[in-house]
C-alpha cells in the first residue's frame, strides 16, 4: 500500500488567470453548498406541510430534485479545484516524475476533450428548453430552462478548472496528480 494522501488545493503561484478560475471555482462552491442548505430547508417545510398541517404538496419535491442537481453540477469546479473526486494513483505513483507529468497532461487532455462536449450539448439542451419555452408537466409548471441552466453553468467552470489545471502543470505551477516528487 502506498500509505494516506491528504487532497489539498491547487495552486495558483502568482499567475492572474489561475486566481481568477480559483475563486470562480470557490464561489460555485459556496452557491452550491447553499443550494444544499435551501434543499434541506424545502424539505423540512414539506414534512411540515404534510404531516403537520396535512396538506398536499406542490411544489417542494420538484424544486429539491431541481437545487440538488443543480448543487452537484455547480459543484463540480470546487471539488475538482480541491482534488476532491476519486483519484487512483497508484500508476502515477509507480511513475518516474517525467512520465507522471505527460499523464497528467493525457488525462487532463481527455477531461478537457470530454467536458467540452459535455458542455456543448448541455448548452444546446439549456438553449433548446430556452427557445422552446418548455415547462415541467407538473402542478408548478416550472419554466425548464431555470433548472437546465445549471449544465453549462456548471460544466463550464469545472470546462475552465480543468484548463486552469493543465496550465498550472505545463507551468510547472502545481505537481502532477498532486503528488510530491519522489
Amino acid at each position: 500500500m502506498t500509505g494516506h494522501h491528504d487532497a489539498v488545493a491547487s495552486n495558483t503561484g502568482n499567475n492572474p488567470f489561475l486566481k481568477i478560475v480559483a475563486a470562480l471555482s470557490t464561489v460555485a462552491g459556496w452557491v452550491s453548498s447553499a443550494m444544499i442548505v435551501v434543499a434541506v430547508g424545502v424539505t423540512c417545510q414539506m414534512i411540515f406541510v404534510r404531516f403537520v398541517l396535512n396538506q398536499s404538496t406542490i411544489w417542494q419535491t420538484e424544486m429539491v430534485i431541481y437545487l440538488v442537481i443543480a448543487a452537484t453540477l455547480i459543484g463540480l469546479p470546487y471539488v475538482q479545484r480541491l482534488r476532491g473526486h476519486v483519484n487512483v494513483d497508484l500508476i502515477p505513483l509507480l511513475l518516474p516524475k517525467r512520465a507522471r507529468f505527460y499523464l497528467s497532461i493525457l488525462t487532463l487532455s481527455m477531461s478537457i476533450a470530454i467536458m467540452a462536449v459535455m458542455l456543448w450539448y448541455g448548452y444546446e439542451f439549456w438553449h433548446f428548453a430556452w427557445d422552446r419555452g418548455w415547462k415541467s408537466d407538473t402542478v408548478w409548471g416550472v419554466r425548464l430552462w431555470i433548472p437546465y441552466l445549471s449544465l453549462p453553468v456548471g460544466l463550464g467552470l469545472l470546462l475552465l478548472q480543468l484548463i486552469a489545471d493543465l496550465v498550472a502543470i505545463v507551468l510547472k505551477i502545481d505537481q502532477p496528480f498532486g503528488l510530491e516528487d519522489n
